[in-house]
């Protein structure tokens, strides 16, 4: 028997209340019904209501009486949002004019026939099975069943195009199938996301990062010519050879590298990288899909640094010049300002673990430069190199280097770890005490000194407050 549960009616029965005594028939539609039939709980539910006219009305007098917030979310089309804090959670209550003479007709205007289904919301307290109650004209119940996404009609997409993304979005969090048809007409109107906002756009984009499937959604959408519309500077990386190392071109070993960093992510048992990784950025999102992005953006600066020398192919300085083109993309899609900065900072060192990993044995100081430059993206570049070696299977890459790479990583996560887990030992001495004993006055070389006596007493060249001074003596006289 499907019906809500009882938290869920204790959220319905006010509204309802409401509308019987102002003689309002109001509906519940859309995902709140989805996920009922897929009995899928959320610990904040949101509802979405509609009704004949009057909804601005309606929403307004209801927030006065259940004391909520009243948001209006478009005039034209009379649909308002109303925000409810209960015991320190926020729901949402959204309302909608029909946005035709009938119920049926207004539901063709939702975006895909699992969001188009309705229900009287008298209907929720009549004990009866609401499965049997459903106004359900286009068969979203029976697509649910069926595990596939699909528009409501032919003109859904030029109603709104962000569904074309939203389709992939909603697919990967339900783990439904795109159908056919839907596949096709989202191809054909491609073009009218230029008119969508980039901020609408970043939203199902990252919806779809967050989903363990972000790979197998992204290649579709790339075979679609989706993709490179949104960032163009995907094109130029197309059908450019990288030589003997790699057996992709730059695009197809940039899908490569988010795939094997998808199966890494798998992998992973060590609870503080999982914690690491499922941290929230200010931008409410996590670190892993933040790191699914970078997976993209990693190489975009090789098309910009090709050079052929001695018939060779190279992309020398790529790393530098992606991190300007990471950096603009950011601010295009107006990622928050750390997210920016990490996404340029893992883009720019996503190197470096390989040039360790070239060495027999690195030195304490590159390990130590490694970590400093790279800060709290240490991880996430060490987990993206991983990926993007992975991902490279030329025929010069040999079995050895693989594993030496592999050890690398490994060894330089179990000594970032241990690293966090250990209270930094603090500094031998401070910036008042250098200006005291060099008689110096506050300026930027104090900070250079400080850097280096930094790194001598992590890599164990200096111990005490002796040798720190001796060292500050020989930096101030270089740097002087």
């Amino acid at each position: 028997m499907l019906k809500f549960s009882e938290k869920e009616e204790d959220l319905l029965k006010p509204v309802y209340n409401f509308a019987r005594n102002k003689k309002v028939k109001l509906y519940l539609v859309g995902g709140a019904l989805r996920d009922l039939i897929l009995k899928r709980k959320k610990e904040n539910p949101d509802f979405d209501f509609c009704l004949k006219r009057g909804a601005l009305n309606f929403g307004q007098a209801l927030a006065k009486y259940i004391h909520a917030a009243f948001v209006l979310l478009d005039e034209e089309h009379a649909a308002c949002r109303l925000v409810k804090k209960i015991d320190g959670k926020l729901y949402t209550f959204d309302f909608s004019d029909f946005r035709a003479d009938v119920l049926e007709k207004d539901l063709l205007h939702r975006d895909f026939t699992i969001n188009s289904m309705a229900l009287d919301l008298g209907e929720v307290f009549s004990g009866k099975d609401l499965e049997t109650l459903l106004i359900d004209p286009y068969s979203g119940k029976n697509d649910i069943k069926a595990k596939i996404i699909k528009i409501t009609g032919p003109g859904s997409f030029r109603e709104d195009p962000l569904r074309i993304l939203r389709a992939f979005s909603l697919s990967c969090i339900f783990k439904f199938n795109v159908d056919k048809e839907t596949l096709r007409l989202a191809k054909k109107e491609r073009t009218r996301l230029e008119g969508i906002s980039l901020e609408r756009i970043r939203e199902e984009l990252f919806k779809v990062f967050e989903s363990a499937s972000a790979y197998e959604s992204l290649v579709v959408l790339d075979k679609l010519k989706i993709l490179e519309l949104i960032f163009p500077e995907i094109k130029p990386m197309r059908n450019i050879g990288q030589g003997p190392y790699h057996h992709l071109d730059v695009w197809q070993h940039t899908l490569e590298t988010l795939k094997q960093f998808e199966l890494i992510l798998k992998s992973i048992k060590k609870k503080e990288v999982n914690v690491y990784l499922n941290e929230e950025m200010p931008g409410l999102r996590k670190r892993t899909s933040l790191l699914k992005f970078a997976c993209i953006l990693h190489d975009i600066g090789k098309p910009k640094a090709l050079r052929r020398e001695n018939k060779k192919i190279i992309f020398h300085g790529h790393e530098r010049i992606g991190l300007g083109m990471a950096r603009n993309i950011c601010r295009r899609i107006k990622l928050s300002n750390e997210e920016c900065r990490s996404l340029e900072r893992i883009v720019f060192n996503h190197l470096r673990p390989g040039y360790l990993a070239d060495s027999e044995r690195p030195t304490e100081r590159a390990i130590f430069r490694y970590f400093r430059d790279t800060g709290t993206d240490a991880l996430a570049v060490l987990l993206l190199s991983l990926a993007d070696q992975r991902a490279t299977k030329g025929r010069l890459t040999t079995a050895l280097s693989r594993l030496r790479h592999e050890k690398m990583i490994k060894f330089l996560i179990g000594r970032l770890l241990k690293q966090n887990a250990e209270k930094k030992p603090a500094r031998l001495v401070n910036g008042h005490q250098i200006m005291k004993k060099f008689k110096l006055k506050a300026s930027p070389l104090i900070g250079t000194v400080l850097d280096e006596l930094e790194e001598a007493q992590a890599i164990g060249k200096i111990k005490n407050k002796k040798e720190a001074f001796a060292l500050a003596a020989k930096i101030i006289k270089k740097e002087k």
